[in-house]
C-alpha cells in the first residue's frame, strides 16, 4: 500500500521558480598604452567582442542581459513574483489536482494562491503554471510553501531572506511659530543603485505640508538633487519638509502644543531594469514643544532698521494652560535695547488657548546684530512672572554712514 502512495505522489512533478528580470553582463575590461609590448591588441580584442558596449568598450557595463544564476536578493518593498508548474510526468490522466501556495513570515501566514478551484484532470506530459505576485512588507526569514496532488499531498518550502533596502533616520526643529521642519535622511544600504521616484510626507490631520526640495526658476521649480535623481549605494540624501497647522486648528495653542504625530514617509525607487519597490515608515513622532504657561512669539519684526530710530514688532501672547490669567506686561531697557512706551501696562484677562497680538516700538543704541530682549509677563492671580530673552534678533545699520567706495 506504501508503494502505491509512493508512485501515486510521483505522478505529478511541481518545479518553483522566482522571477526576476535580467541583469546586465558584466565585463572586465583589459588595457594597456600603445607604446607597451601588447600595443592595440587588448583595444581590438574588446571591439571585437559581442558584450560590450559599442564606443565604450573600456566601460565595465557591457550591454548584453544575462539571466540570474541565484535566487539573488529582495528587499523590504519589493515585489516577490513566482512562477509555479505542475507537470504530470506520468501516462496515466490525473483528476482533481488542487495546487496552493502560501508564505509563512515572522508573524503570519498568507494564501498566496490566485485561484482555490481545484483543476478537473490533467493529460499526460500537460501542466499547469500560474504566476504568483506578493508584495513584501516585513524583514526576515519567508518560507514559500507550494503543495499539489491528488487525495495525497506533496509540499516544496522556499525558504528566502528579505533585506533592509534604505536607512531612514529623522530629525524634528520646532519652529518659534507654529511650523514644523522636518528633514529626513535616507541612506541607500543595497549594493546596486536607486532611481528615487518619489519621496513625500503624508501629513497627519492637523498639518498642511511643504516640500522644500526643490529651486524655483522663472519657468518651473528644480529638484535640490539635479535632473537624474540616483542614488548609489551607501550614499545619504537628505529632504526637508515644513509643517503648518491648518486655519482650523492654528489658535487652538492646547491642542497643537500636544500633537506629537506628524505624518509618515512615503517612497518609492526602482532598480535595474525598473523594478519598483515602495516603502512607507510608520507615524512619525516628534516631542512636543514645551511653551509653558504663557508663550510668547513673534509674529512680525522688520530686517534691517536704523540706529536710533524706533521700529515696530508685533509679538504673539498665548494661554497654553487651562486656566484663565490677568496678565501685566513690564519692559526692561537692555545695553542696545531700549523700549518706547509706558511698563507695567495692563493686558487683560487672557482665556485658556487664547492669544492677543501685541503692537511694540522700540529702538536701538548699538549697531550690528542685536537680540531683542527685556520683556516680561506677570500673572496677577497666581503672583507668577515669566520672562523672556533672545526673543528674536535685527540687523541694526547707520544711515549717516558715508558709502564712498
Amino acid at each position: 500500500m506504501e508503494v502505491n502512495q509512493a508512485k501515486q505522489e510521483h505522478l505529478l512533478a511541481l518545479k518553483v521558480m522566482r522571477l526576476t528580470k535580467p541583469t546586465l553582463f558584466t565585463n572586465m575590461p583589459v588595457t594597456c598604452e600603445d607604446r607597451d609590448l601588447p600595443g592595440d591588441l587588448f583595444g581590438r580584442l574588446m571591439k571585437e567582442d559581442p558584450s560590450t558596449i559599442k564606443g565604450s568598450e573600456a566601460l565595465m557595463l557591457g550591454e548584453m542581459l544575462t539571466l540570474p544564476q541565484n535566487f539573488g536578493n529582495i528587499f523590504l518593498g519589493e515585489t516577490f513574483s513566482s512562477y509555479i508548474s505542475v507537470h504530470n510526468d506520468s501516462s496515466q490522466l490525473v483528476k482533481d489536482i488542487l495546487i496552493k501556495a502560501d508564505l509563512q513570515t515572522s508573524s503570519q501566514r498568507l494564501n498566496l494562491s490566485a485561484s482555490n478551484n481545484a483543476v478537473t484532470e490533467l493529460k499526460p506530459e500537460s501542466c499547469i503554471d500560474d504566476v504568483i505576485h506578493h508584495e513584501v512588507k516585513e524583514i526576515g526569514t519567508h518560507i514559500y510553501t507550494t503543495q499539489a496532488g491528488e487525495k495525497l499531498y506533496f509540499r516544496k518550502f522556499f525558504k528566502f531572506q528579505v533585506l533592509k533596502p534604505l536607512d531612514v533616520k529623522t530629525k524634528f526643529y520646532n519652529a518659534e511659530t507654529d511650523e514644523v521642519f522636518l528633514e529626513a535622511q535616507i541612506q541607500n544600504i543595497t549594493t546596486s543603485s536607486m532611481f528615487m521616484e518619489k519621496v513625500s510626507l503624508e501629513p497627519s490631520v492637523m498639518y498642511n505640508v511643504a516640500e522644500l526640495n526643490t529651486v524655483e526658476t522663472e519657468d518651473e521649480g528644480t529638484s535640490t538633487f539635479g535632473k537624474m535623481s540616483y542614488l548609489q549605494p551607501m550614499d545619504t540624501r537628505q529632504y526637508l519638509y515644513c509643517l503648518k497647522p491648518k486655519p482650523e486648528f492654528a489658535e487652538k495653542a492646547g491642542v497643537i502644543k500636544g500633537v506629537t504625530v506628524i505624518g509618515k514617509l512615503d517612497i518609492v525607487w526602482k532598480t535595474n531594469l525598473g523594478e519598483r519597490g515602495r516603502l512607507q515608515t510608520s507615524q512619525l513622532q516628534r516631542m512636543a514643544p514645551g511653551y509653558g504657561d504663557v508663550r510668547l512669539s513673534l509674529e512680525m519684526i522688520p530686517d534691517t532698521v536704523n540706529l536710533e530710530e524706533p521700529f515696530d514688532i508685533t509679538c504673539k501672547i498665548t494661554n497654553c494652560s487651562e486656566r484663565t490669567m490677568d496678565l501685566v506686561l513690564e519692559m526692561c531697557n537692555t545695553r542696545s535695547i531700549h523700549w518706547c512706551g509706558v511698563s507695567g501696562r495692563q493686558l487683560g484677562k487672557v482665556s485658556p488657548s487664547a492669544s492677543l497680538a501685541l503692537p511694540l516700538k522700540l529702538l536701538s543704541s548699538v549697531q550690528g546684530l542685536q537680540s531683542i530682549s527685556g520683556l516680561r509677563l506677570t500673572d496677577t492671580f497666581l503672583k507668577r512672572t515669566y520672562e523672556y530673552d533672545d526673543i528674536a534678533q535685527v540687523c541694526v545699520v547707520c544711515p549717516y554712514m558715508s558709502r564712498e567706495s
